[in-house]
């Protein structure tokens, strides 16, 4: 399995499961083989009795720039979004188990909609949230076009996911996409904190607390699919191939 991505389980913070994105060379950008590590990880957690919470990390000022564009190339030419995906998508929006994360700088692409399934994020006053997805003649994805007119409504989702206007922490926070704002500094300090602190709580009545507020999940993995196909015909596009090719021109 690949190291751009690594699985960490904290001696300082037990019941904690920290997946950390660890390409800062390629801004984080996420692969097939990262996407199959952590849905890996994720389903792991939810029969692990050593796992209470799941804790997502990027690096110095970037969580994650979004889809490896070879990637997304190789995606264009067999017109699918990706089975390890889809998978990873799936694994998160059902995680039986709490899922926190912290961003610090670039959440571009799935690496703003990530934390749309996150029960608490945590920002630095430097992050920008930008989700790019008709500039490069796709559509929406995780959900992201059922979660965010829910949680901000119509103008500001459309904003984010259709007009591709990049999101401040404090706008992110506004929006309801994320819960709090801290200093760069001591991200991953206070993700940690506050991950180990639900830890210690009292596993079911978390887990029933936590089902309460999120609610049936079902409208939200039938929205994932319905966005793949989408997103798989859009590969396939002429204006999608354009669009890539001049992206990688730039």
């Amino acid at each position: 399995m690949t190291d751009d991505v690594l699985i960490e389980r904290p001696q300082a913070h037990p019941g904690v499961q920290v997946i950390r994105f660890n390409r800062p060379a390629k801004k984080n950008a996420i692969t097939r083989a990262m996407y199959a590590k952590m849905a890996n990880a994720i389903n792991v957690a939810a029969t692990d009795d050593a796992v209470r919470v799941t804790a997502f990390l990027g690096t110095d000022g970037c969580f994650s720039a979004g889809n490896d564009m070879a990637d997304f190339m190789a995606f264009a030419m067999g017109g699918t979004m990706g089975q390890e995906v889809i998978d990873f998508l799936r694994a998160l929006a059902g995680a039986a188990k709490p899922v926190v994360s912290g961003v610090d700088g670039l959440a571009i692409g799935i690496g703003t909609t990530i934390h749309l399934h996150c029960d608490l994020t945590i920002a630095s006053a430097r992050s920008v949230f930008k989700t790019p997805f008709v500039d490069l003649a796709l559509v929406p994805e995780a959900a992201s076009s059922l979660l965010v007119p829910r949680l901000a409504g119509h103008q500001r989702a459309f904003a984010l996911l259709a007009a591709g206007e990049p999101f401040t922490a404090e706008e992110a926070r506004d929006a309801g996409l994320i819960w709090k704002i801290a200093d760069a500094a001591v991200i991953e300090q206070d993700v940690l904190a506050v991950a180990a602190s639900l830890a210690k709580k009292p596993p079911e009545a978390l887990r029933i607390a936590r089902n309460l507020i999120r609610g049936d999940r079902s409208d939200v993995l039938g929205r994932i699919d319905e966005e793949a196909n989408h997103f798989a015909a859009r590969l396939k596009s002429a204006e999608a191939r354009a669009a890539f090719e001049a992206f990688m021109r730039r």
